[in-house]
């Protein structure tokens, strides 16, 4: 019976992986196999399976610990703010009444009709002045300022 050897076995794993790591490209396959490559070098030598399994989840938990940190270094994700990031500490005036409840309210804030919601649940009527507090999806959430009619301003 065709016996194929250890190494050939190690290098095709390593094939493997690597292609998958290039198919994904989310760091997910790539230090098992740097780790199977590791692991040709003892399986040419001889050295017993269990040997070259424990070449191969050091050499992997190496890659792993390299690249975990090198990737946190050097690649920063940061949070992008957007335009609407802005719009938090900004007044607006409610142009429709807020009632987290009945889930209806608008604010009129920089120009843009938002639908709205109150932040510490209370309604709040038309007219009032409004803080944005933060947004949650296309919903603002505001807090009352004061309670004045925008047009007795």
């Amino acid at each position: 019976m065709f016996e194929i050897p250890m190494p050939l076995v190690w290098l095709i794993l390593a094939v493997i992986l690597g292609a998958a790591e290039a198919i994904t490209v989310s760091l997910v396959s790539i230090w098992f196999a740097v780790g199977a490559i590791a692991a040709i070098i003892p399986a040419y030598l001889g050295v017993p399976f269990w040997g070259q399994i424990l070449v191969f989840l050091v050499f992997s938990a190496i890659a792993f610990a390299f690249t975990k940190r090198f990737f946190k270094d050097v690649v920063k994700v940061k949070k992008q703010p957007t335009n609407s990031d802005s719009l938090i500490g900004t007044d607006g005036i409610v142009t429709a009444e807020i009632n987290n409840l009945e889930g209806c309210g608008k604010v009129y804030i920089s120009g843009l009709t938002w639908s709205a919601k109150s932040y510490d649940g209370e309604t709040i009527p038309e007219g009032a002045v409004v803080t944005a507090k933060k947004i949650e999806g296309a919903t603002l959430i505001v807090e009352v300022k004061n309670l004045a009619k925008a047009s007795e301003e």
